[in-house]
């Protein structure tokens, strides 16, 4: 299993497996004294969603690939350059016929997926005469000349896909965010619009207040300072802050036992701090915002702690870390509260992109609006011709009674 971790390590979002080719390292920590201490059940760890659209296709390809002996033994001795390059894709030959089935079967899954995705798209557009082998070269994350078979390119294609996407995966977080609160300035401003003069002005009083009782909090401590983590060992683990130990505060953080502190690890020591400032009760206080704050801190530590950029932080990395000057006397951290998210020029760019996406569905509404008018018109057209055809039906039926002549008391004509 430690090439998976070695795999995550560079993907930086699936570690879920206990390395066994390291060796925790020995600390003594009296249990009793840590509140709410349970063990982890490392079986029990489900990898988080990466957020990739072919996240359950990655997981799937990775649990197939650990039940090979050989393709396990050979990745326990190897590193991350090694998987990121690609080298050790070529192992996957070696594997077993049965792996080599379910891989097969997975790619097959993946492909007829892609496929009814690109078709549902499509479909939605009107469009006809879909090309799938010419589509299917958007997606990077495994070799469409080959729909049948998963082959060592696939695998390749595969781990290099997750690395550039998830690499690009923050920075999509906050393009997002952004676009986010665009959108709720946009809006709170078009309602504005909607008030008299009086209305507005009890609006933007509110706005003001609202935004003023927000910023009134407690001071929120540098990430990954002294002072930060002393708090989290004091009021989350309870001990003792006079006592505080680096060494035994990252092994009790360490919640997998993996000997890394992964990115929902180090997120979770953040906890405290955000409390100070957001408050789901609280109308002031934005959840949203609070994991944007979530999200920066822990960037933040680790560009400060993360010397060799894996994603993880190791033990000797994070008591390196707290040698440093920073960590003794850290700058003040500013809070999004103190910050601004975008420009009135960044705002005015998106409110314009906004109004031609509106004008457009307009357009596509009124277009559809119009083939429902034709359509109903036809329809109309079509059950007047119904009715008249009856109508004629009818008429000739009756026309032929009348000149049918009466029949005699024998059935004989009466003339």
């Amino acid at each position: 299993m430690r090439w998976r971790t070695l795999l995550i390590q560079y993907c930086f979002l699936l570690v879920t497996c206990l390395l066994s080719a390291l060796e925790a390292v020995p600390i003594d920590i009296d249990k009793t004294k840590v509140k709410n201490t349970q063990p982890v059940d490392s079986a029990k760890i489900e990898p988080p969603d990466t957020g990739l659209y072919y996240d359950e296709y990655l997981k799937q390809v990775i649990d197939v690939l650990e039940t090979d002996n050989h393709f396990r033994e050979k990745l326990q001795k190897a590193d991350i350059e090694e998987i990121k390059s690609g080298r050790l894709s070529k192992e996957l030959d070696l594997v077993s016929h049965h792996v080599r089935t379910k891989l097969d079967e997975l790619k097959r899954q993946e492909v007829a997926r892609l496929r009814m995705l690109i078709k549902a798209k499509l479909d939605s557009l009107q469009d006809m005469g879909i090309d799938h082998h010419a589509l299917l070269k958007q997606f990077d994350h495994l070799n469409h000349l080959n729909p049948d078979k998963f082959e060592s390119t696939d695998l390749d294609m595969l781990i290099k896909a997750a690395t550039s996407d998830l690499e690009h995966y923050d920075k999509t977080r906050h393009e997002e965010f952004k676009k986010y609160e665009m959108m709720k300035e946009h809006e709170r401003r078009e309602y504005l619009k909607t008030l008299n003069e009086e209305k507005r002005k009890e609006e933007e009083s509110k706005f003001e207040e609202m935004k003023k009782k927000h910023e009134n909090h407690p001071k929120v401590n540098h990430p990954g300072s002294k002072d930060q983590l002393k708090e989290v060992w004091e009021e989350t683990d309870g001990l003792d802050p006079n006592d505080f130990d680096p060494k035994t505060f990252f092994k009790l953080h360490d919640v997998n036992n993996d000997g890394f502190l992964d990115e929902q690890e180090l997120e979770a020591l953040f906890t405290k701090e955000l409390e100070k400032v957001y408050d789901p009760k609280n109308e002031e206080d934005d959840m949203v915002e609070m994991e944007e704050e979530r999200l920066r801190m822990r960037e933040h530590v680790m560009n400060e702690v993360d010397a060799n950029k894996d994603r993880l932080v190791t033990l000797e990395e994070f008591l390196k870390a707290t040698e440093k000057k920073e960590f003794l006397e850290p700058d003040s951290w500013e809070t999004l509260d103190q910050q601004q998210f975008f420009t009135e020029e960044e705002l005015k760019e998106y409110e314009n992109l906004i109004s031609l996406q509106e004008n457009e569905l307009k357009k596509k509404a009124d277009e559809l609006q119009k083939q429902k008018e034709e359509l109903q018109r036809q329809h109309d057209q079509l059950e007047a011709q119904k009715l008249e055809y009856h109508q004629v039906v009818q008429q000739m039926e009756q026309k032929k009674l009348q000149e049918i002549p009466p029949s005699g008391p024998g059935g004989e004509s009466k003339f």
